[in-house]
């Protein structure tokens, strides 16, 4: 059966996360809805990169998914955006091959965090950024940031519950840069634990208002103890911007 790889964009503001969870709007539940009626009620099973949070967008989420149909690569994007709502999109699909999976054949992914500054929140970017008001030291920022990158157990930076036995991942880029009135965090790594983006921004905020120093942040990598690292950052500033593949040989 053909299977087809698809990147995805999506508005998480009104969405209870990508998993499908019973009575909830879901990202995957409105993927799967749009397939099975494309496929005249067989249900069409959806697989992703990894699940987001409510609240969480994504700009470039990859998911895959096996049919019998024989609509070609290039026009299934436009049969599935007109049957999904108008804050999913799917941007691109090609067919790839049989064994292809979404998840395990990550190499990498980059999410991005947007901070407003100011005064006040723009109205128009509740959804879409965390205000932030107070002053912060983003060169005392950038030091704590640059801690992460390597191979570390980030163990302090995820969730104290975790059923997640291997919590090593390697980070190869984290920046943080200007644009406007607003911050963007740029993370990139082999892979992520749970909220543990959404810490790492949290603290490195902590950083830069005087809690912590930028030294500290291997002390809590050492740690391996949740309670070691910052707050957690809220959901709707986050997004899960790319995600790159190997190729099967790798």
């Amino acid at each position: 059966m053909p299977r087809f790889k698809c990147v995805i964009s999506y508005d998480g503001a009104a969405f209870f996360g990508y998993q499908v969870q019973p009575g909830m709007r879901t990202v995957q539940g409105e993927l799967e809805r749009a397939l099975t009626e494309v496929h005249k009620g067989m249900k069409t099973r959806v697989s992703a990169s990894g699940r987001t949070d409510a609240r969480v967008h994504a700009v470039g989420q990859v998911i895959h998914f096996d049919t019998e149909s024989r609509i070609p690569a290039e026009r299934w994007p436009a049969v599935l955006n007109q049957k999904l709502p108008n804050d999913v999109v799917v941007k691109n699909a090609e067919q790839v091959e049989d064994d292809f999976h979404a998840r395990f054949w990550t190499k990498s992914k980059e999410y991005r965090y947007i901070i407003e500054r100011g005064p006040h929140q723009t109205p128009f970017r509740r959804h879409y950024a965390v205000h932030h008001p107070l002053t912060i030291d983003i060169q005392q920022m950038k030091a704590a940031a640059a801690h992460f990158l390597g191979e570390h157990d980030f163990t302090s930076f995820s969730v104290a519950k975790s059923a997640v036995v291997d919590r090593v991942r390697t980070i190869e880029r984290f920046d943080i840069i200007e644009q406007g009135n607003e911050w963007i965090f740029i993370v990139k790594g082999n892979g992520f634990l749970y909220n543990m983006v959404r810490i790492m921004v949290g603290t490195l905020l902590e950083v830069g208002s005087g809690k912590y120093k930028p030294e500290d942040i291997p002390v809590m990598l050492e740690a391996t103890d949740r309670s070691a690292a910052g707050k957690t950052a809220p959901p709707h500033g986050l997004y899960l911007w790319e995600v790159a593949y190997r190729n099967k040989q790798d």
